[in-house]
Protein backbone atom coordinates (compact mmCIF):
# COMPACT_ATOMS: atom_id res chain seq x y z
CA UNK A 1 0.00 0.00 0.00
CA UNK A 2 0.95 3.93 -0.79
CA UNK A 3 0.15 6.13 2.28
CA UNK A 4 0.31 10.13 2.13
CA UNK A 5 0.74 12.42 5.11
CA UNK A 6 1.67 15.78 5.24
CA UNK A 7 0.57 19.39 7.16
CA UNK A 8 -2.67 19.98 7.85
CA UNK A 9 -2.15 23.93 7.44
CA UNK A 10 -2.10 23.79 3.85
CA UNK A 11 -3.11 27.11 1.96
CA UNK A 12 -6.33 26.48 -1.03
CA UNK A 13 -3.95 26.79 -3.91
CA UNK A 14 -1.43 24.44 -2.35
CA UNK A 15 -3.62 22.01 -1.73
CA UNK A 16 -4.93 21.58 -5.29
CA UNK A 17 -0.89 21.49 -6.18
CA UNK A 18 -0.26 18.87 -4.17
CA UNK A 19 -3.52 17.17 -5.43
CA UNK A 20 -1.80 17.28 -8.63
CA UNK A 21 1.93 16.57 -8.00
CA UNK A 22 0.39 13.21 -5.78
CA UNK A 23 -1.55 12.19 -9.17
CA UNK A 24 1.60 12.26 -11.12
CA UNK A 25 3.64 10.72 -8.53
CA UNK A 26 1.22 8.07 -8.25
CA UNK A 27 0.59 7.75 -11.89
CA UNK A 28 4.37 7.11 -12.56
CA UNK A 29 4.89 4.59 -9.93
CA UNK A 30 4.75 1.01 -12.06
CA UNK A 31 3.33 -1.18 -9.08
CA UNK A 32 -0.37 -0.76 -8.38
CA UNK A 33 -1.00 -1.07 -4.77
CA UNK A 34 -3.73 0.69 -3.58
CA UNK A 35 -3.97 3.93 -1.09
CA UNK A 36 -4.29 3.99 2.44
CA UNK A 37 -4.99 7.30 4.33
CA UNK A 38 -6.32 8.29 7.42
CA UNK A 39 -9.73 10.17 6.52
CA UNK A 40 -9.67 12.85 8.45
CA UNK A 41 -8.35 15.94 6.82
CA UNK A 42 -7.97 18.04 3.83
CA UNK A 43 -4.85 16.47 2.70
CA UNK A 44 -6.64 12.83 3.24
CA UNK A 45 -9.18 14.08 0.03
CA UNK A 46 -6.61 15.68 -2.18
CA UNK A 47 -4.86 12.39 -1.44
CA UNK A 48 -7.94 9.83 -2.20
CA UNK A 49 -8.65 11.89 -4.96
CA UNK A 50 -5.68 11.28 -6.74
CA UNK A 51 -5.40 8.09 -5.89
CA UNK A 52 -8.43 6.89 -7.63
CA UNK A 53 -7.35 8.83 -10.50
CA UNK A 54 -4.65 7.23 -10.99
CA UNK A 55 -7.29 4.52 -11.03
CA UNK A 56 -6.40 2.22 -7.97
CA UNK A 57 -8.53 1.54 -4.78
CA UNK A 58 -8.56 3.61 -1.38
CA UNK A 59 -8.67 1.70 1.59
CA UNK A 60 -9.66 4.36 4.35
CA UNK A 61 -8.76 4.07 8.17
CA UNK A 62 -10.94 5.62 10.65
CA UNK A 63 -10.95 6.36 14.56
CA UNK A 64 -12.64 3.68 16.86
CA UNK A 65 -13.83 3.36 20.19
CA UNK A 66 -14.43 -0.30 20.84
CA UNK A 67 -15.98 -1.93 17.63
CA UNK A 68 -17.77 1.35 16.33
CA UNK A 69 -16.39 4.70 14.73
CA UNK A 70 -15.60 7.37 16.94
CA UNK A 71 -17.07 10.71 17.21
CA UNK A 72 -14.62 12.97 14.77
CA UNK A 73 -13.99 16.53 15.61
CA UNK A 74 -16.13 19.14 13.78
CA UNK A 75 -12.96 20.37 11.43
CA UNK A 76 -12.87 16.62 10.15
CA UNK A 77 -16.26 15.88 9.26
CA UNK A 78 -16.33 17.57 5.57
CA UNK A 79 -12.90 16.08 4.44
CA UNK A 80 -13.89 12.36 6.00
CA UNK A 81 -16.97 12.38 4.02
CA UNK A 82 -15.06 13.51 0.71
CA UNK A 83 -12.82 10.40 1.69
CA UNK A 84 -15.37 8.27 2.55
CA UNK A 85 -17.28 8.84 -1.02
CA UNK A 86 -14.46 7.50 -2.62
CA UNK A 87 -13.62 4.51 -0.37
CA UNK A 88 -13.61 0.86 -1.57
CA UNK A 89 -12.86 -0.05 1.93
CA UNK A 90 -13.11 0.95 5.24
CA UNK A 91 -11.05 -0.15 8.26
CA UNK A 92 -11.17 0.88 11.78
CA UNK A 93 -8.33 1.27 14.11
CA UNK A 94 -8.60 2.18 18.04
CA UNK A 95 -7.42 5.98 18.67
CA UNK A 96 -8.46 8.81 20.09
CA UNK A 97 -9.32 11.59 16.79
CA UNK A 98 -8.69 14.47 19.58
CA UNK A 99 -5.49 12.99 20.77
CA UNK A 100 -2.52 14.77 18.74
CA UNK A 101 -0.52 11.72 20.26
CA UNK A 102 -2.84 9.41 19.56
CA UNK A 103 -3.01 10.55 15.52
CA UNK A 104 0.49 10.03 15.12
CA UNK A 105 0.26 6.71 16.64
CA UNK A 106 -2.40 5.86 13.69
CA UNK A 107 -0.14 7.63 11.39
CA UNK A 108 2.32 5.51 12.14
CA UNK A 109 0.36 2.28 11.98
CA UNK A 110 -0.45 3.44 8.31
CA UNK A 111 3.52 3.64 7.97
CA UNK A 112 4.03 0.58 9.32
CA UNK A 113 1.93 -1.23 6.56
CA UNK A 114 2.75 0.39 3.59
CA UNK A 115 5.50 0.36 0.84
CA UNK A 116 5.94 3.82 0.00
CA UNK A 117 5.11 7.21 1.68
CA UNK A 118 4.03 10.34 -0.11
CA UNK A 119 5.40 13.22 2.56
CA UNK A 120 3.90 16.69 1.77
CA UNK A 121 6.61 18.10 3.55
CA UNK A 122 8.17 21.57 3.42
CA UNK A 123 10.94 20.30 5.38
CA UNK A 124 10.42 21.88 8.40
CA UNK A 125 10.97 20.43 11.74
CA UNK A 126 8.45 18.69 14.24
CA UNK A 127 7.24 21.57 16.33
CA UNK A 128 4.71 20.33 19.01
CA UNK A 129 1.80 20.03 16.51
CA UNK A 130 2.89 19.12 13.35
CA UNK A 131 4.42 15.69 13.55
CA UNK A 132 5.20 15.50 9.57
CA UNK A 133 8.95 15.58 9.92
CA UNK A 134 8.49 12.04 12.76
CA UNK A 135 6.78 10.55 10.52
CA UNK A 136 9.12 10.40 7.57
CA UNK A 137 11.68 9.80 9.59
CA UNK A 138 9.82 7.06 11.29
CA UNK A 139 9.03 5.74 7.80
CA UNK A 140 13.10 6.10 6.62
CA UNK A 141 13.87 4.44 10.10
CA UNK A 142 11.96 1.22 8.51
CA UNK A 143 13.05 1.36 4.76
CA UNK A 144 9.75 2.76 3.76
CA UNK A 145 10.78 4.71 0.61
CA UNK A 146 9.92 8.44 1.37
CA UNK A 147 8.58 10.99 -1.99
CA UNK A 148 8.90 13.97 -0.69
CA UNK A 149 6.08 16.27 -2.30
CA UNK A 150 6.46 20.04 -1.93
CA UNK A 151 5.15 22.28 -5.07
CA UNK A 152 6.56 25.35 -5.74
CA UNK A 153 5.52 28.60 -4.16
CA UNK A 154 3.57 25.99 -1.60
CA UNK A 155 2.57 27.72 1.36
CA UNK A 156 0.94 27.20 5.02
CA UNK A 157 -0.98 29.05 6.38
CA UNK A 158 -1.93 29.44 10.52
CA UNK A 159 -4.55 26.90 11.57
CA UNK A 160 -7.34 28.04 13.59
CA UNK A 161 -8.50 26.87 16.75
CA UNK A 162 -11.76 26.30 17.34
CA UNK A 163 -13.13 28.80 19.62
CA UNK A 164 -16.31 27.15 20.74
CA UNK A 165 -16.65 23.53 22.96
CA UNK A 166 -16.48 20.70 20.71
CA UNK A 167 -19.97 19.01 20.58
CA UNK A 168 -20.55 15.19 19.63
CA UNK A 169 -21.29 15.06 15.90
CA UNK A 170 -21.56 12.12 13.42
CA UNK A 171 -20.90 11.72 9.71
CA UNK A 172 -24.86 12.21 8.27
CA UNK A 173 -26.59 9.64 7.15
CA UNK A 174 -24.99 7.36 9.39
CA UNK A 175 -25.48 3.81 8.71
CA UNK A 176 -24.06 3.94 12.03
CA UNK A 177 -27.04 4.47 15.19
CA UNK A 178 -26.50 5.24 18.67
CA UNK A 179 -27.66 2.77 21.06
CA UNK A 180 -29.96 6.01 22.76
CA UNK A 181 -31.80 6.63 19.26
CA UNK A 182 -32.57 2.57 18.96
CA UNK A 183 -34.06 2.45 22.24
CA UNK A 184 -35.76 5.65 21.34
CA UNK A 185 -37.16 3.75 18.27
CA UNK A 186 -38.73 1.10 20.31
CA UNK A 187 -40.18 2.96 22.45
CA UNK A 188 -42.11 4.74 19.74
Amino acid sequence: MITAVGHADLAPDTLRAVEHELLVRLERLGDPAPGLVRGSSALSAAFGRAVRASGRRLVVLLPARGAVPAVLPPADLEPARAVLALAEEVRLLAYDPDSRDACVGADEALITHCSRLLAVWDGSPTDGRDATAHLVAYARARGVPVDVVWPVAAIREPIRHETSPRRPTALSPSPFVSRKSRDDQRSS
